[in-house]
C-alpha cells in the first residue's frame, strides 16, 4: 500500500473524527524534508532537536502535510531536494541565486554570517576584507560561497560538516572559518572558546522551509498561515527564547 493511500486514509479517518484539515493538506503527497546537523538550529538529539527543527515540526503540525524529516550532510541534502519531487530543505539561505530552484514555503530565521579564526592568527577578523588571499574554511554547498568569491576570496576549502570545517581551522588547514554566527558560537563550546575570536556580521540574509518547484500556491500559503500564527500567539519566540536565540527581526 503507496504513502499517498495510507495518507488519504489517515486524512478520512481524521475528518470522521470531527478534525479538520485544509484542503490543500488533505490532498497533498507526503512530503520528504531535508536538513543537517547544525546546532543550535538542528539537531537529531530528541532531547534539544534545535530551535528551527522544532519550528519545522510545528509548522508541520499545523498544516497538517503528511512529511518526514530525514538528515544528510548539508550537500547531499541540496542535491535531493533540487532533483527529487515533494521534497523540502532547511535551513536554507535565500540568495540570488536559489530564487527561481526553489519554493519559499516560510521564512525561519535571519543569519550572521561572520568569519571566525584563531587568536594569533595571520587572519584579522577586525579587517577581514585584507585577508583574501587567505584559504577560508566553508560548509560545502553553501550559497554564502558565491559571496565570498565576489569579494574576491579565491582560496574557499569545503567541509561535508561543521565539524569538519571546525577541525580544518585547529590544524591549520584554513586561516579562518566562514559561517553562521549561532552556529559557530555552538561549536566553539567545550573546544577553549577563548582561543578563537569572531568577527562582526558580514552578511545578514534569511534562512527558510525552502520545497521544491512541485509545492503549490495552497500548499505555501498554509505554510505562510501557520508561521504568522506562531508569530502572534508567541510559540515562535518561546521556542527561540529555549535556545538563547535572539528574536528574529
Amino acid at each position: 500500500m503507496g504513502l499517498r493511500w495510507l495518507w488519504r486514509i489517515w486524512c478520512s479517518a481524521a475528518l470522521l473524527g470531527g478534525v479538520a484539515l485544509p484542503a490543500a493538506a488533505a490532498d497533498a503527497a507526503p512530503v520528504r524534508i531535508n536538513t543537517s546537523e547544525l546546532p543550535p538550529y538542528v539537531s537529531a538529539s530528541p532531547e534539544a532537536p534545535g530551535a528551527l527543527l522544532e519550528i519545522v515540526n510545528e509548522l508541520r503540525r499545523r498544516t497538517g502535510i503528511a512529511s518526514t524529516v530525514e538528515f544528510f550532510p548539508w550537500q547531499r541534502a541540496l542535491h535531493l531536494s533540487a532533483n527529487a519531487p515533494r521534497t523540502a530543505i532547511f535551513p536554507l539561505t535565500r540568495m540570488p541565486e536559489r530564487e527561481h530552484q526553489y519554493r519559499w514555503l516560510a521564512r525561519l530565521y535571519h543569519e550572521n554570517f561572520v568569519f571566525m579564526a584563531a587568536r594569533h592568527s595571520q587572519f584579522d577578523v577586525q579587517h577581514p576584507l585584507r585577508h583574501k588571499n587567505l584559504k577560508i574554511g566553508i560548509l560545502r554547498g553553501s550559497a554564502l560561497a558565491y559571496t565570498l568569491k565576489e569579494l574576491g576570496y579565491q582560496h574557499l576549502v569545503e567541509g561535508k560538516s561543521v565539524d569538519e570545517c571546525f577541525r580544518f581551522l585547529k590544524s591549520g588547514i584554513v586561516d579562518a572559518v566562514f559561517g553562521d554566527r549561532a552556529i559557530v558560537r555552538s561549536t566553539l563550546k567545550g573546544h577553549g572558546e577563548s582561543e578563537f575570536l569572531i568577527s562582526e556580521p558580514l552578511r545578514t540574509p534569511t534562512t527558510w522551509l525552502g520545497g521544491s518547484l512541485d509545492f503549490t500556491d495552497a500548499e505555501i500559503a498554509l505554510f505562510q498561515k501557520a508561521m504568522r500564527e506562531m508569530v502572534a500567539d508567541g510559540s515562535y519566540a518561546q521556542i527561540l527564547k529555549k535556545y538563547d536565540l535572539p528574536p528574529s527581526p
